[in-house]
């Protein structure tokens, strides 16, 4: 899954490229027969030879046949239609029940007839003989429309839907396996804009205690059987796929911005910091295919000679890597799914003086890759078992209707191929290695708490963040004791042990200063960056005696410690904390981690305040800016990114700086009418940018005022004179009235054409 706003599609190559493909066989989904090889596995950094091409849909038996693993590793089914279809995100709860999130409307055509019909259902499986397979199934919600998030608290599934900010709890109370109770537990009442690619996915809970979402600017904590929203002042990240690492480090992706990972540096309470260097472009964000991807959204200017997809284009579903049962060099690893290249990367998270970095394990080739045409990897976990498992959504099209309209490079392929007609199948992997042996079966729901703490010390991070989770739900302050002997390394608990114990107390309102003192000396770094973290709470309170305590650390040797003093105190308006933070920065002079970490949390703290560029606009205008900064942020950051200055992997033009953002603003209210295409200031991007014209003439306006207020200024030098940055409904309205509803995307020759005067054009 993935959108794609601002760009050019150049199909000057495609003649070349497609007489290249000789090899491509001619079958249709309709075929009755099909060949698949059994590729060997294969560990060395080399590029092999693609596997025929072939587009008869596979069996999950023959797909399973069709992965090219690392030697060791093998394949295993947990789930298939018809006992599932159409399947995106999966949840276990605390006895391992799987709650599987079906988008059963999710573009069933290429013209996305019935997306948002209310057809789709969650499903609940069950493995009842711990075989690894599903083998019970019932219908646990039905008649929903695309549920995009869900998240088990206790005995209880959260789940939101698309084109809606609300979230619901349900509850089967008679044991059937059929939820039969449903309660609002987050209401906004209003519908959430944009195309269903383009919403928010997660529901994360955190090390930290706060759940997590992409897209929007909130994160919430469980309190009380609600979620208590908090605002992000910088916004969030990411699009589809959020996940966590042992210490609480998000890790997003934007899909729509040809972005394999994002959001990992900083918390985003803390602001937005990224770098052009995360990872290296010219070798990470390559992907190696095991077959054509001939139906690539970008057109020819994606793909190699060979027809296979030559960059990210659909990041998503990524996880961190945190079982038992797999090999030990596999944990802590970054795993992203590219559904296009039907390949899932593994990357090494590497941290260089507190910066991170994604750097790819393989040369040439992917940890997991499939030659099953129909193989559309979505999203990623960790399990119970401590397995990897995948959700193969196993279909034609891996893109939303707005991106599959007649005329397009996409479509043409999807006809010629009749790919809509695969639809309404999927698959759950799991990922094993030889001489797996499984454990048991964890029973966290329906015990006391006290049962509960030993699995913080597992070995597995599913177990750890599960028990966590429910100690925090149970609310039982009688594990508090032993939590603080764990935390306080009393009882030979790991580090990661220790970890969970205390944030186990910060979940339950029970952590306390000695406590913190404690771990700010602990001989864990990880240990002493949540101390930091935790103490929080005193340091907004002004605690001189917890600012100085955390002082003591400014010479710490762990970068992660001292970026956290930075992010920790970096807001704080006391005397000796602002002292502190210099002395570290002024210490670590040629750190560019702490400096940049320094510059969010100054930008995050102006973006709370807010007012003060506003202040010159009425109460209409602002709350335009306002409503346009929001949809930028949730929406266009993914591939403009969030400063407006492009994002490394030139997926769409910089808009600061941009001079048909600077000039008159018909220019942006045609372009968010009716889209762009061709080149801008002669360069290419991979494709257009999409009409935005089902969108209302507010929306558009409160859109393009934002972009215009946030990179051009309060007002901008145009050809009619100078103009506001605010744009009004009525302005876009006009705009929309003087041209017909069929009207294609501009170019920019077209806009100049029209908009600037005969003289200037001469």
């Amino acid at each position: 899954m993935k959108r794609k706003p601002l760009i050019v599609c150049t199909l000057a190559l495609s003649a070349f490229i497609y007489a290249c493909k000789v090899q491509m066989a001619t079958n249709t989904p309709g075929s009755s027969s099909a060949s698949v090889a059994v590729a060997p596995a294969v560990d060395k950094d080399t590029t092999l030879p693609l596997a025929p091409f072939a587009i008869t849909p596979l069996t999950p038996e023959q797909s399973q046949q069709a992965f090219v693993l690392p030697p060791g590793y093998h394949m295993e089914l947990v789930a298939s239609e018809p006992m599932i279809t159409e399947p995106v995100a999966i949840a276990w709860d605390g006895n391992a029940r799987m709650y599987v999130a079906q988008m059963e409307t999710y573009t069933q055509d290429a013209d996305g007839t019935g997306t948002k019909d209310k057809k789709s259902r969650v499903m609940l499986l069950e493995d009842t003989n711990n075989d690894g397979k599903m083998d019970k199934s019932t219908v646990f919600i039905k008649d929903l429309m695309l549920p995009r998030m869900i998240l088990c608290v206790n005995h209880e599934l959260l789940v939101n839907e698309t084109d809606t900010y609300d979230i619901f709890s349900y509850k089967d109370t008679n044991g059937d396996g059929i939820a039969d109770e449903k309660r609002a537990v987050y209401t906004v009442g209003k519908v959430a804009p944009g195309n269903l690619e383009h919403q928010r996915s997660g529901l994360d809970w955190n090390l930290d205690n706060y759940i997590y979402q992409t897209v929007d600017p909130i994160r919430f904590r469980y309190v009380g059987g609600m979620l208590k929203p908090d605002s992000l002042h910088s916004g969030s990240n990411g699009q589809w796929g959020l996940t966590h690492d042992n210490y609480g480090r998000l890790f997003y992706s934007r899909g729509g911005g040809e972005n394999a990972g994002s959001g990992f540096q900083i918390n985003p309470k803390y602001g937005a910091l990224e770098f052009a260097d995360a990872y290296n472009e010219e070798t990470f964000s390559p992907v190696w295919s095991r077959i054509s991807n001939p139906e690539v959204q970008g057109g020819p200017p994606r793909l190699r000679p060979d027809s296979t997809l030559n960059h990210f284009t659909s990041g998503n579903g990524q996880s961190i890597f945190r079982g038992d049962r797999l090999p030990a060099d596999l944990v802590g690893d970054y795993l992203i799914n590219e559904p296009v290249a039907r390949i899932i990367r593994r990357a090494k998270v590497v941290n260089r003086d507190g910066k991170t970095y994604l750097e790819n394990v393989y040369k040439h080739k992917e940890f997991i890759a499939s030659t099953d045409f129909f193989f559309r990897p979505v999203n990623t976990y960790t399990g119970p078992d401590g397995l990897l498992y995948i959700i193969d959504m196993n279909r034609g099209i891996i893109q939303e209707s707005n991106w599959t309209k007649k005329g397009t490079f996409l479509r043409n392929k999807i006809d010629q191929y009749d790919l809509a007609k695969v639809n309404q199948r999927g698959r759950i992997w799991r990922l094993v290695h030889d001489g797996y042996k499984p454990g048991p079966k964890p029973q966290m729901l329906d015990v006391p708490a006290a049962d509960l703490v030993k699995y913080l010390n597992h070995a597995n991070g599913w177990w750890r963040d599960n028990a966590q989770k429910q100690i925090v739900l149970l609310g039982d302050k009688s594990v508090v004791p032993v939590l603080k002997q764990m935390a306080g390394g009393q009882n030979g608990a790991s580090a990661l042990g220790r970890l969970h114990a205390l944030w186990t107390l910060e979940g339950l309102d029970a952590i306390d200063k000695d406590m913190l003192y404690t771990a700010l000396k602990d001989s864990d770094a990880q240990m002493r960056r949540a101390a930091v973290w935790i103490s929080e709470r005193y340091l907004k309170q002004n605690d001189g005696d917890m600012i100085a305590r955390v002082g003591h650390l400014v010479n710490d040797e762990n970068y992660d410690v001292k970026t956290q003093l930075i992010l920790s105190l970096g807001a704080n308006k006391n005397e000796l904390a602002r002292q502190l933070v210099q002395d570290v920065l002024a210490r670590n002079s040629g750190s560019e981690m702490l400096a940049r970490a320094k510059n969010s949390i100054d930008r995050n703290e102006d973006a709370k305040v807010y007012g003060m560029k506003l202040g010159a606009f009425t109460a209409a205008d602002r709350k335009l800016i306002v409503s346009g900064g929001e949809i930028y942020k949730g929406m266009c950051s993914p591939c403009h990114g969030g400063d407006g200055n492009g994002l490394p992997t030139n997926a769409a033009p910089a808009l600061r700086g941009a001079k048909h953002v600077n000039n008159d603003r018909d220019y942006a209210i045609r372009i968010l009418l009716h889209g762009l295409k061709g080149p801008i200031e002669g360069k290419a991007y991979p494709s257009e940018m999409a009409s935005m014209k089902d969108n209302t003439d507010e929306w558009i306006a409160s859109v393009v005022s934002y972009i215009r207020y946030e990179f051009v200024g309060t007002s901008t030098r145009a050809i009619k004179g100078r103009q506001s940055a605010v744009v009004q409904p009525e302005e876009v309205k006009k705009a929309r009235e003087a041209y017909a509803s069929s009207r294609g995307a501009w170019t920019i020759d077209e806009l100049e054409k029209q908009l600037l005067p005969t003289t200037t054009l001469k």
